[in-house]
């Protein structure tokens, strides 16, 4: 079976999702054609020799529906014969992309592809597309639907994780975002946006809060008890995990992962495809994999589908030097790390989503970029990148640095 190389991996700086976010005034499409421009660039492609251009949307609809890849395709110049489709798998879309990506080269079908994704937070709010989960009885029932938020405080309370347990790792976050940034960590990654007159609108990480401390976050509210109080999910909580007798609501605005705006772009190819356009690998996909979770807790995912990953892979959780954990929640984390019983020393040591926040299509793209660099950093080989996904579900990716 032909192997999937990693050629490039760039992102755009994410932006706040709000209004006055230096990234609002950009469209959908114009995010997604400034990563994929960038990385034609930079690869001294045409972009006609790119067979496939994958991308996540949690919300295409608006400006962000009809198949935004293929718009995106073409106006940034690759040539009508570079085809293009959007996907969506919740938070997991972006990885999803590169792994589709990755699965059209290691099927021997195409020689080169582009997986990624994008979102703009600002423009296009969150759930703005719609959902059967949480308005059909056929499948918000059996599925106990609550808001992610309701579940993250499930985990917390089930699994044994205090206030303090999931403000503590939020404030780790924001110290590792801010070190990685002072430090230039994300330098090679990362491409400028800029507007029409080439004046950059945003050149780093836009939601980092630096001076986050416990006493700043002990002061904020806990974000979901209202809902879970007033619409009766904490009931439902309970109904699906009747061990459970109280939830304890510890996650707030300051623990949870940031609404933000960004794009991000990795370029998948074969060997021969390598040599043929001069390209050197930086690394191999060495197997990806999607997997069911229970749909109450929702969000515990990642650990499932990383026991599925390595037994297909082979490989041994200690043989793993990094692991990317989206930060949807600082409970999401924990219980990873708990499970697994890992020091957080090798769970994303240049923050995550609390700090950096999450563009929920492109997330999963940018992590792929985030671990890599950072393999290349250490010297190292292996690492791991996995995200929660809503209504149960997990994705993860394992690369090897060349």
């Amino acid at each position: 079976m032909p192997e999937a190389f990693i050629y490039d991996a760039i992102r755009t700086p994410r932006g706040r999702g709000k209004p006055d976010g230096a990234l609002h005034e950009v469209s959908s499409l114009g995010l997604a054609v400034g990563v994929l421009k960038a990385l034609k660039e930079r690869s001294g492609l045409s972009g006609e020799e790119v067979d496939d251009v994958i991308l996540g949307c949690v919300d295409p609809i608006g400006e962000a529906g009809g198949d935004i890849a293929r718009a995106a395709v073409i106006a940034a110049g690759y040539g009508y014969r570079t085809p293009g489709v959007q996907i969506n798998r919740f938070c997991a879309s972006g990885l999803d992309a590169v792994n589709f990506a990755a699965a059209e080269v290691m099927s021997g079908q195409h020689e080169l592809a582009i997986g990624g994704g994008v979102e703009s937070m600002s423009r296009v709010g969150i759930g703005a597309s719609g959902s059967a989960w949480p308005v059909d009885p056929t499948i918000a029932i059996p599925a106990y639907f609550m808001p992610q938020g309701v579940s993250a405080d499930l985990i917390a309370t089930k699994y044994g994780f205090t206030r303090e347990d999931v403000d503590a790792y939020a404030v780790l976050s924001q110290r590792r975002a801010a070190d990685a940034w002072s430090q230039g960590k994300f330098s090679k990654s990362i491409v400028p946006v800029k507007d029409i007159n080439n004046i950059t609108l945003l050149d780093r990480d836009e939601h980092l809060r630096p001076g986050t401390d416990l006493k700043a976050l002990a002061a904020l509210k806990p974000s979901f008890s209202f809902f879970a109080e007033q619409g009766g999910f904490d009931a439902v909580a309970i109904q699906a995990y009747p061990e459970i007798e109280k939830l304890n609501y510890v996650h707030h605005a300051g623990n949870s992962s940031g609404i933000v705006d960004g794009a991000a772009a990795v370029l998948i190819g074969s060997r021969e495809a390598g040599t043929k356009h001069e390209l050197t690998p930086r690394a191999r996909i060495r197997a990806f994999a999607n997997i069911g979770s229970e749909p109450a807790i929702m969000l515990t995912g990642p650990v499932d589908v990383t026991n599925k990953l390595l037994a297909r892979a082979g490989v041994k959780l200690e043989e793993i030097d990094l692991f990317e954990v989206n930060e949807a929640f600082a409970a999401v984390v924990l219980r990873y790390a708990q499970a697994f019983q890992l020091d957080l020393e090798k769970i994303n040591v240049n923050g995550g989503a609390i700090a950096l926040g999450h563009p929920l299509g492109a997330t999963g793209a940018m992590l792929i970029g985030t671990a890599l660099d950072e393999l290349e950093r250490r010297n190292k080989s292996l690492a791991l990148v996995t995200l929660c996904i809503g209504a149960g579900m997990g994705t993860a990716t394992l690369i090897e640095r060349l």
